[in-house]
């Protein structure tokens, strides 16, 4: 949910109300106030697993590597013993804990996302409105009232009222009644332990991981937390350096065989995108995640030579703008054209991430033809040839998909937004209605049996699964009766096409370009500079 303007004149009366929350809240929310930002932040918490004990039958297994150990720490639930313990192999069981009594579980829901861009401006707007809030990921990102100021039912539900007769008709209480909750079980020995909190930890620095029955085993540095989240569950965190973690990011993000100065630059930036990022899951108390939701990151599983040796090349530089780290967004894919932020997310836009044709040479006259017009947009779509991702699988692409098969689709995703209108039977047609000048879709109107929904930005590829991107056009198809049966999705790129094109920045290495004039080509007005001390905090 976006805060509208028109509302800002009727919201003094929250401004007032939270002073009497906070005061009321203060002896829960001291604590939080001398929480330090990492300067440096030379040292990264990666969750690795992220909602471990959704499921029941979830399980970790943990290796120690040649002759070492896994050193163990933490404290038995069964005992309430503090503990201290070695072993070669350990596997992490969830079992069910009933508890004593039943529990009320409840959150106070501001705001569901796609994305954490878009749900960290609505949770900026809601803090200039005075209310206290906290990003979280229990599958979409969401905004919500934060627990430790909004921490009694009669709390929750002033808020839900005053903002329901202000007119924020999105707010709701998520509510759930617990009889038990998961409880990480493990044995070494002939004994067994029941923890919420575990350090791991081995001489050598490595430990090997697999997730589930059938995951992959890999190989990770540093050493590891498992700890309690915002959801019920655990999440297993990974401390490790920034230099370290990049072995497990480069080569998945670009490529074990990228041209040198394609991976120096992919370097460059996913360092830079990690020291920025720290703050995505504060709630949890980790700093990044490991998948396409923050950087991939698979340990030391798949290191290449190519990416070692761009690290070691690289190290300590990152990508500034008036000496300030960059918001530092890339994609595999742009589709020929690369987009402003604003054009995918809501907040401020940022001057470096804006619109550049994604070619060596001039294609197309971005000034003279902007891409918002439809026939504009169409005709660039036609082209193919002089791009720097000419040839790439995604740079051009169609998709189809039958009414059937999208009414479906959009079913699921009013149903995870809890949309009024969820309970729709058809989708009767759909026309996009805003384009921005990059040619990204800022509106797709959908009508239905119930109404007109309109899809804004990034949630119009939440929302249905054929579109790759948001930069295309539809082709309705009819059936001999002249039906409406399905819809031709005519697109280019991977992705928000927001920054670097990874696939892009393959063909400029190849002419020859430097790490540094790829930043620049991508990142207009941008510098590479080491880190300094007073760089790496949790900007946004």
């Amino acid at each position: 949910m976006t805060i509208l303007n028109k509302n800002k004149g009727k919201n003094h009366w929250l401004l007032k109300l939270n002073k009497l929350f906070l005061n009321i809240a203060i002896l829960t929310i001291i604590p939080f106030l001398f929480q330090t930002l990492p300067l440096l932040a030379l040292d990264l918490q990666i969750g690795i697993v992220q909602r471990f004990g959704e499921e029941l039958e979830d399980e970790i297994t943990l290796t120690s590597i040649g002759e070492d150990n896994l050193k163990l720490t933490f404290t038995d639930n069964l005992t309430g013993e503090n503990k201290s313990l070695t072993t070669k192999q350990l596997k992490l069981d969830i079992i069910p804990q009933p508890l004593p009594h039943k529990y009320i579980e409840e959150r106070l829901i501001l705001g569901d996302h796609g994305t954490f861009e878009t749900a960290e401006d609505d949770a900026n707007n809601w803090r200039e409105l005075g209310i206290d809030v906290e990003i979280t990921q229990p599958g979409r990102w969401q905004v919500w009232a934060k627990r430790g100021t909004y921490n009694t039912p009669f709390l929750r539900r002033l808020l839900l009222e005053q903002l329901q007769e202000a007119g924020y008709s999105n707010v709701y209480i998520e509510t759930a009644i617990l009889l038990e909750k998961p409880e990480v079980s493990f044995s070494v020995g002939e004994n067994t332990y029941q923890v919420n909190f575990l350090k791991i930890s081995s001489n050598q620095g490595l430990i090997e991981i697999k997730e589930g029955k059938d995951g992959k085993n890999r190989k990770y540095g540093g050493n590891f937390t498992l700890q309690p989240n915002s959801y019920g569950n655990y999440t297993l965190v990974n401390k490790v350096d920034i230099e370290t973690y990049l072995r497990g990011v480069v080569p998945h993000e670009i490529g074990s065989n990228a041209p040198l100065a394609a991976a120096q630059a992919q370097t460059i930036i996913a360092r830079t995108y990690a020291l920025r990022n720290t703050r995505r899951f504060a709630a949890d108390n980790y700093e990044l995640c490991a998948n396409t939701h923050c950087q991939v990151y698979y340990g030391l599983s798949g290191t290449s030579k190519i990416a070692d040796q761009a690290i070691a090349s690289t190290k300590g530089l990152v990508l500034t703008y008036e000496n300030e780290l960059v918001d530092a967004l890339y994609s595999s894919t742009t589709g020929g054209i690369t987009s402003n932020f604003t054009d995918i997310w809501n907040g401020e836009n940022r001057p470096y991430l804006k619109s550049v044709i994604d070619s060596p040479q001039q294609v197309w006259n971005l000034s003279q033809q902007s891409l918002e017009s439809e026939d504009n947009f169409r005709k660039f779509i036609s082209l193919e040839k002089g791009f720097n991702e000419t040839g790439r699988s995604l740079f051009r692409w169609q998709k189809q998909s039958s009414i059937t098969d999208l009414t479906k689709d959009l079913q699921k995703y009013l149903t995870r937004i809890k949309h009024p209108l969820v309970d729709i039977k058809e989708i009767q047609s759909m026309k996009i209605t805003e384009r921005s000048p990059s040619g990204r879709i800022l509106k797709l109107d959908v009508k239905t049996d119930l109404g007109v929904i309109t899809l804004e930005k990034n949630e119009v590829r939440s929302a249905f699964a054929p579109p790759r991107s948001t930069f295309f056009y539809l082709e309705p198809i009819y059936d001999k009766n002249k039906k409406l049966t399905a819809y031709q999705f005519i697109g280019g790129g991977f992705g928000h096409g927001v920054g670097l094109s990874q696939f892009g920045s393959y063909n400029l290495a190849k002419l020859g370009w430097t790490a540094e004039k790829i930043l620049q080509f991508y990142y207009p007005g941008t510098q590479v500079q080491p880190l300094k001390d007073n760089q790496a905090i949790n900007s946004n």
